[in-house]
């Protein structure tokens, strides 16, 4: 056992020696290698002993926020708040001075009492304006009901509008379905009268176009009543894209008051001059032709009839009150006669009464076409005075003092109307009114078959009436507009009939030509008698194209053509 292991030492260092045989000897660095190995050697940090090193004076605490800094930035925050409020400052002022001079354009367009507060002339401004205004794409009826009925409220408020507003009778008097009656406004002035008049006559004018609508009380949203869901409507319109939900009928009802509500206010209130009760009477009366009620539209055109002759005799009626035609011997009727008779007989016209209504429309023409030609006032100056000659700048005392007082001085109110009680003269809009009788001529004529006579009366009134506009000295607004709602219904009617008469005139050589088609030609086609003749265009075929070209010229004195405004000024429209 001593041997054994005695062996296996031997062998352990045999193994050892032959190692140490293979081994390669290691190869002496060079002198390059030598200087980064002393370089590595030195740059390794020697061992620090916390008890044998010496502490650094090292601070790595920083002030971020100095004094300096600190004044700096209060002064940017200052800025900051300082440029702001005077941003704010600038837009504020911008935005009152652009609707204070909306307010005064729009209280020169659509002048209101003086007399009235602050709040009750804005919001009748803005009920007035509605209608025309042109950032609307449709009449918000809504809004304009809601403005103008307020302003009656305030009227008729003793508190704030109506002081000295006095009850018909004590406690005043209810209409059955109607409502409240009129007031007595005998004390108020003219301007205040003719003021709640207006905004009476546009609360009428709102309820009729409201007629059919109704308000959802849960949502306080208006619906066209045909949109209601419920039993009464069975086959309800679909709601139009992106608005709400349709309503429910048990949380419908009326979204205006009726407009004989209106109208009969007006008829029953005292101080109402009789022009004024005559075009409600007649408003009311047209309103009961379109709702197909004649009997009662028929009441009202009498009512509205005996209005007009309020300050005549029975015994010096110049009409006849069984036919309602104007007597050649009597005197000349006045404005609202006039007015009355020719509403009488559209009215009578519509309900295919044409035998009555004829007569009565040739005999309020005769009588306009006999009416005195306006006199021309003429100032006959002195010799010796010589007036002064318009200075030729703009920049003199007396032009800038007038155009300062015209600026800073309210618009003044404009005078009362004519009452209507005397005679017409026939200046440019009875002579459009002349205009608008031969329409009505016309039209009665060319529906009872006599085309060509019907087509003659529209077109002399078509032409008179483009006269009229064409005139250079016509600066009554109201003639203007009378002008050209007869020039554009002229046109419009005249080009139906023509266009009636040119299918007629078609359908007739179609036929022919059809009739005639094999009965000239000859068997083999020769002497061109088979040959298709030129379409030549006919008789109203060619009067077509003149009414097309005619209404095209009309356009220029039809269309009052307005300044675009900016989307800069349209975020400002109120």
């Amino acid at each position: 056992m001593v041997a054994n292991m005695q062996h296996r030492n031997l062998f352990r260092r045999l193994r050892l020696l032959s190692l140490s045989a293979l081994k390669p000897e290691p190869r002496k660095p060079t002198p390059s290698r030598l200087l980064i190995t002393h370089a590595q050697l030195a740059s390794q940090p020697r061992p620090q002993l916390p008890f044998l090193s010496t502490p650094l004076a090292r601070n790595h605490q920083f002030r971020y926020l100095t004094t300096q800094r600190k004044r700096w930035l209060v002064y940017e925050v200052y800025l900051g708040f300082k440029y702001t409020a005077y941003l704010w400052a600038i837009i504020g002022c911008s935005v009152i001075a652009y609707w204070s001079v909306q307010q005064e354009w729009l209280e020169r367009k659509y002048p209101t009492p003086h007399e009235w507060k602050f709040m009750t002339r804005l919001r009748f401004r803005m009920a007035k304006w509605g209608p025309d205004r042109p950032d609307w794409i449709e009449t918000d009826w809504v809004v304009i009901g809601n403005f103008v009925k307020n302003v009656i409220e305030r009227l008729e408020d003793q508190n704030i509008e109506g002081a000295g507003l006095q009850e018909l009778t004590e406690g005043g008097i209810w209409i059955d379905g109607i409502g409240k009656s009129g007031y007595d406004v005998t004390a108020k002035s003219e301007p205040w009268r003719r003021g709640y008049y207006e905004a009476l006559m546009l609360a009428a004018q709102t309820a009729e176009q409201l007629d059919d609508h109704v308000v959802d009380t849960t949502r306080h949203l208006v619906f066209p009543a045909t949109m209601v869901i419920g039993p009464s409507n069975p086959n309800p319109k679909p709601i139009p894209f992106g608005a709400e939900t349709a309503p429910l009928e048990e949380n419908c009802e009326r979204a205006f008051d009726e407009p004989e509500t209106f109208y009969m206010r007006i008829l029953t209130t005292r101080g109402f001059s009789s022009r004024q009760k005559m075009d409600a009477a007649l408003a009311y009366a047209s309103w009961l032709d379109f709702k197909a009620i004649p009997g009662a539209a028929a009441r009202m055109y009498d009512w509205a009839l005996s209005l007009a002759s309020e300050n005549v005799l029975p015994t010096e009626l110049p009409y006849d009150q069984q036919s309602y035609v104007l007597r050649d011997d009597a005197s000349a009727p006045s404005t609202n006669i006039l007015t009355a008779l020719t509403a009488v007989a559209v009215h009578k016209a519509r309900n295919d009464d044409i035998p009555t209504a004829l007569p009565i429309l040739l005999s309020v023409l005769r009588a306009r076409r006999s009416l005195p030609e306006p006199q021309t006032k003429t100032v006959a100056s002195p010799v010796s005075i010589i007036p002064p000659s318009p200075s030729q700048s703009p920049w003199t005392l007396d032009n800038i003092i007038g155009t300062v007082k015209r600026l800073a001085a309210p618009p003044a109110y404009p005078p009362a109307p004519s009452d209507g009680l005397s005679p017409p003269s026939r200046d440019a809009r009875e002579r459009c009114e002349e205009a608008a009788l031969n329409l009505y001529i016309g039209e009665i004529i060319f529906a009872n078959k006599g085309r060509e006579d019907g087509l003659a009366w529209t077109r002399e009134a078509v032409d008179l009436a483009e006269e009229q506009l064409h005139r250079p000295g016509l600066a009554d607004p109201e003639a203007k507009k009378t002008c050209r709602e007869c020039l554009s219904s002229g046109l419009e009617n005249w080009a139906k009939m023509v266009a009636r008469l040119a299918h007629e005139e078609r359908e007739r050589e179609a036929q022919q030509a059809t009739a005639g088609a094999g009965a000239g030609t000859s068997w083999f086609g020769l002497w061109g008698e088979g040959r298709p003749e030129e379409a030549v265009p006919g008789r109203w075929a060619a009067e077509e194209n003149v009414v097309k070209e005619r209404t095209r010229r009309a356009q220029e004195v039809l269309e009052e053509l307005e300044v675009p405004s900016t989307p800069v000024s349209s975020v400002f429209h109120a």
